[in-house]
């Protein structure tokens, strides 16, 4: 009963109640398992080139040798043009290249440790099922929330208080402003740098179970559900979905090309129709939470985790740097999103992500493959 442990235990109560919740308030006690699975293996194969490339950035060690190796070998550089040219002729450039980088980490890992393969695939897969369970309560509960508190309560409260923060100005005028300024490709890279903060949950994860192993990782994804429960509460007391939603002209200024575009334009009827009680299919992917910025909160709790290792530390704050200004620019989050979002990850960590009993000798990131 420790409060490091209450993640399991709120987990556990909310999965008890989540089809007496759904009938009673007559949601479809089902999930589209085909968005839900697919958007699940894009994250694990982003999260595995994301935590290569972590490792790369603090253990030069590891890439060095593994050109030494491939030169020392040329059939090993022969197979793997061939394996990259087959997923190019397959799939894009960007998916080729990342399916490849992913491959070669994999046999690479396979090979320096031999025998603990195994070891470390159950040392993450446990807490990756726990993460993608929690996660389906998260949106299962933020749908309930939206049946029966209007979504877009809060909205007009915390557009005030932006304002009172600029002095008269809000993100909308900020994000008007970056419309009139700048072409749609620097949009289009703050959509890249926007989706790219989720892989961060499962890079942080797969090195902390190798690092530190399957219990740890656990207290990982259990600080990162804590702060999405902590969400949950304050969204059922403050409900906000951002500022797009209240913005009179935000869809006939923001480029229509985006994917953001998107999927604004398809959360505000989709809140709108849970409140007025509309049949739907099934529980998806509809998130609609911007109070907290949970984009602030989950790379706070990752660079927590990876704390001890300077090099990713730096590169991943130099990143959520650039996350911040594309919640902004891209209306999805008030300031005082972002504020509350530095406590609700202050407040998970405080209560779940304190240190368990550390090993001996952590290995870095250099010794992680062998």
């Amino acid at each position: 009963m420790r409060p490091r442990y209450w993640h399991y235990w709120v987990g556990l109560l909310l999965g008890v109640a989540l089809f007496p919740v759904l009938r009673g308030l007559h949601l479809p006690a089902m999930f589209d398992w085909r968005t839900f699975g697919a958007a699940y293996w894009v994250m694990t194969v982003q999260s595995i080139f994301l935590a290569v490339i972590l490792i790369s950035v603090s253990g030069r060690a590891i890439l060095g040798s593994l050109i030494e190796r491939y030169r020392r070998e040329p059939l090993r550089i022969i197979l793997l043009l061939l394996y990259f040219s087959v997923l190019l002729w397959a799939f894009s450039w960007l998916t080729a290249v990342v399916l490849t980088v992913n491959t070669v980490a994999i046999v690479e890992f396979h090979e320096r440790r031999e025998r603990k393969l195994r070891q470390a695939a159950g040392a993450v897969l446990l807490p990756a099922l726990y993460v993608f369970a929690g996660f389906l309560l998260v949106f299962a509960y933020n749908d309930i929330i939206v049946s029966f508190r209007f979504g877009f309560a809060y909205d007009a409260t915390f557009n005030a208080m932006d304002k009172w923060i600029f002095h008269g100005s809000s993100i909308s005028d900020l994000s008007h402003w970056a419309v009139r300024t700048y072409p749609v490709s620097f949009f289009r890279f703050l959509e890249f740098i926007y989706f790219g903060m989720f892989p961060q949950i499962g890079a942080a994860m797969i090195l902390v179970a190798l690092s530190d192993g399957r219990t740890r990782a656990l207290q990982f994804v259990g600080t990162i559900l804590t702060s999405y429960y902590l969400a949950l509460i304050i969204f059922y007391i403050w409900p906000a979905q951002g500022p797009y939603a209240i913005c009179p002209n935000h869809f006939s200024r923001f480029p229509v090309s985006l994917q953001s575009y998107n999927i604004q334009k398809t959360l505000i009827p989709h809140a709108l129709a849970l409140w007025h009680h509309q049949a739907i299919p099934r529980i998806s992917t509809d998130y609609f939470i911007a109070f907290p910025c949970m984009h602030i909160v989950q790379p706070l709790i990752v660079i927590w985790f990876l704390r001890r290792w300077r090099r990713m530390v730096v590169a991943l704050a130099l990143y959520d740097v650039l996350i911040v200004v594309s919640v902004l620019v891209l209306e999805m989050h008030y300031v005082i999103d972002v504020i509350v979002g530095l406590l609700v990850a202050g407040l998970a960590i405080a209560i779940t992500g304190g240190p368990l009993r550390e090993s001996p000798a952590n290995p870095g990131p250099a010794e992680m493959l062998g």
